[in-house]
C-alpha cells in the first residue's frame, strides 16, 4: 500500500467521526466522502477482464457496500429544526460505515504483508484474474457504500424538509432526540 491508500482509507474511516455531532445536512455536506472515493477511482479504476468469476466478485463486494452504505443512511438520526434539516451519525451508523471502510482497509493492510499467497490461492481456485480485479472490485465497494449513504441521506432530508417543522421534531423525538439547540453544529 501507498502513503496515498493509506490516508485515503483512514479519512473514510474517519469521517463518521465528523459526522456523529449533530450538523446541518446539506449536499454540500456529504461531498467529502463523496471526493475520497472519486480520488480512490482516478488511480485504481482501470479497464478491467469480465473473464472467469471477476463480474461475480465485483457484484458482491459492490452489493455488500451498497448494503452497509443503505444501512448507515437509514441508521442516521434526521430532524428539523427551524428551517435546517441536521443529521447525526449514531453508534450503529458509525458501526456499519467503519465495519465497511475498516474491513477494505483491513484487508488491503493484509494482503500486502502476508495475505498476497492466500488471496492469490483463492483467486485461482475460485477463477479471479488478477489482483488488479480486487482492487477494481473494492473501490467499487467503496463508491456503493459512498454513494449509497449519501444518495439515502440526500432522500431523508428531502422528505423532512417537505414535513411540517411540528411533525419533523415528534419524529425525531421518538426516534432519536436531537441535541439541545446549543450544542448542534
Amino acid at each position: 500500500m501507498t502513503p496515498f491508500d493509506y490516508i485515503t482509507d483512514i479519512a473514510l474511516i474517519a469521517v463518521i467521526a465528523l459526522q456523529m455531532r449533530a450538523r446541518v445536512l446539506t449536499l454540500r455536506s456529504l461531498l467529502l466522502p463523496l471526493g475520497l472515493v472519486a480520488g480512490a477511482g482516478i488511480v485504481y479504476l482501470r479497464p478491467i477482464s469480465l473473464a472467469g468469476n471477476n463480474l461475480t466478485l465485483i457484484a458482491v463486494l459492490a452489493a455488500a457496500g451498497l448494503t452497509l452504505g443503505t444501512l448507515s443512511g437509514m441508521a442516521t438520526s434526521i430532524w428539523r429544526r427551524g428551517d435546517s434539516v441536521l443529521s447525526r451519525a449514531g453508534l450503529l451508523a458509525a458501526f456499519l460505515w467503519v465495519l465497511g471502510m475498516g474491513a477494505r482497509f483491513v484487508f488491503a493492510v493484509w494482503v500486502t504483508h502476508s495475505g498476497a499467497a492466500a488471496v492469490g490461492h483463492f483467486s485461482v481456485r475460485n477463477n479471479i484474474t488478477g489482483a488488479h480485479i480486487w482492487q477494481f472490485a473494492l473501490v467499487l465497494m467503496a463508491y456503493a457504500e459512498v454513494l449509497s449513504r449519501i444518495g439515502v441521506l440526500q432522500v431523508r432530508r428531502i422528505q423532512t424538509r417537505r414535513r411540517p417543522a411540528s411533525l419533523s421534531a415528534a419524529t425525531a423525538n421518538a426516534d432519536h432526540a436531537p441535541e439541545p439547540a446549543h450544542q448542534a453544529a
